[in-house]
């Protein structure tokens, strides 16, 4: 009970703030009408990896796979600064992005304004590496659940951010091989029958926390710089009694909070530095944590470590889709707690049902003038397009000092 009020006034002070701090006209997906000088972050889980290592390359290349053109379109409509694509898999010489930019985003898609970004950053996840333990104790050691993330090949549900604006290279920090045995107190998954760890001392030495990666890419603005805060933790479930892939996507989402929070001293990251952000640095957290504030399979506070940080600000964003769907759907959405039209995917209405996953979350020290799902009507012209993936693009507009970008 304490936790549904919790929510309850959350919701309400963000519409508070929508209403009379920034008023504007509603905004739907339909409607991504932006203020004077707002950036645009947005996070989208594409669904574009393939099981096969080169497939998704392939259909790349093309330039006419539809489920690509009609992410492209999506894009192409919500017209994000910067965005994070999940589900993407990893190649070492950025070829994939390259494509996508070139043959689906930077190309009409439906007769829509082709959209162009200028500098991309994708690094080495976890997804498919195997390691050299048994972690699902079944007696063998094979992908892909024997990986140091899920995954059926190197690569496998990657990550890629684009951005209108310059990356910092230098100063960008991602934490792929950061182990989970290092961060104090975790929430390391203990064995139903006896009590103990369930994993034995030789995994817990190698164990990765990060199933794919965090990473911390910073980016220039003009006159300011921002932490473009981007992971995609493993989801709570696949697992058994011992709650395995739950711990791990809490702590996994712990991660960011420690980071921002002034408790990341303990953090090293894959280039030799350690500690976590500093409190005057600007953040934009985004990603699919695989996480609902009071719904889905997640332990009770993992996406909460966030929603209710000090440091965090919740815009709350929605569609008018999603609540429509969410009553057309019935099954599990029917039992839910939390209101539909934050939802951000679209699950199995006999397992976890619709759920608000995907998240931007910005700082409080940017202004947020306006956010949104982009989730249609079913009897909007572009309701079709949502089919592309089981997600929903989010996105959410900061205003900054200074210009903002040419359109």
């Amino acid at each position: 009970m304490r936790t549904f009020a919790r929510r309850f006034l959350i919701i309400w002070g963000g519409l508070f703030f929508i209403l009379v701090v920034a008023p504007q006209r509603k905004l739907t997906a339909q409607d991504s009408t932006r203020a004077d000088g707002a950036i645009r972050f947005a996070t989208f889980n594409t669904s574009f990896s393939k099981d096969q290592a080169g497939a998704m390359l392939a259909a790349l290349e093309t330039g006419i796979d539809e489920q690509m053109q009609r992410v492209a379109e999506i894009i192409q409509i919500v017209r994000p600064d910067v965005i994070l694509l999940n589900e993407f898999d990893y190649d070492p010489q950025g070829t994939g992005a390259d494509w996508f930019r070139k043959n689906y985003l930077q190309k009409s898609q439906n007769g829509r304004a082709p959209i162009e970004f200028a500098h991309q950053f994708s690094a080495p996840v976890n997804t498919g590496l195997l390691s050299d333990q048994d972690l699902n104790r079944d007696g063998k050691i094979e992908l892909p659940d024997d990986g140091f993330g899920f995954g059926r090949h190197p690569g496998h549900y990657g990550m890629l951010v684009l951005s209108r604006f310059p990356i910092d290279r230098g100063s960008t920090r991602t934490f792929q091989r950061f182990l989970w045995k290092d961060m104090p107190e975790s929430a390391w998954p203990l064995d139903p029958r006896t009590g103990t760890h369930y994993y034995n001392d030789d995994v817990r030495n190698v164990f990765r926390l990060s199933s794919k990666s965090h990473w911390d890419v910073v980016i220039d603005m003009p006159g300011q710089r921002v932490h473009f805060l981007v992971s995609h933790p493993t989801p709570p479930v696949f697992d058994g009694p011992e709650d395995r892939n739950g711990a791990r996507n809490h702590d996994e989402i712990r991660l960011w909070a420690d980071f921002i929070g002034g408790r990341g001293d303990y953090l090293y990251d894959d280039q030799g530095r350690s500690g976590g952000l500093s409190d005057s640095a600007l953040f934009v957290i985004a990603g699919d944590q695989n996480a609902d504030p009071v719904d889905g399979d997640s332990r009770a506070r993992a996406i909460l470590q966030l929603l209710d940080h000090p440091r965090v600000f919740d815009p709350l964003p929605r569609s008018p889709g999603g609540r429509q769907q969410a009553d057309r759907q019935g099954g599990a959405n029917a039992r839910h707690r939390g209101d539909p039209a934050f939802d951000t995917g679209d699950f199995n209405d006999r397992g976890p049902g619709n759920l608000r996953i995907d998240y931007v979350l910005p700082c409080r020290e940017l202004r947020v003038s306006g956010s949104g799902v982009f989730w249609p009507m079913a009897d909007h012209p572009e309701f079709e397009l949502v089919s592309a993936s089981d997600h929903r693009l989010v996105w959410c507009d900061v205003i900054f000092s200074g210009d903002g970008p040419e359109r």
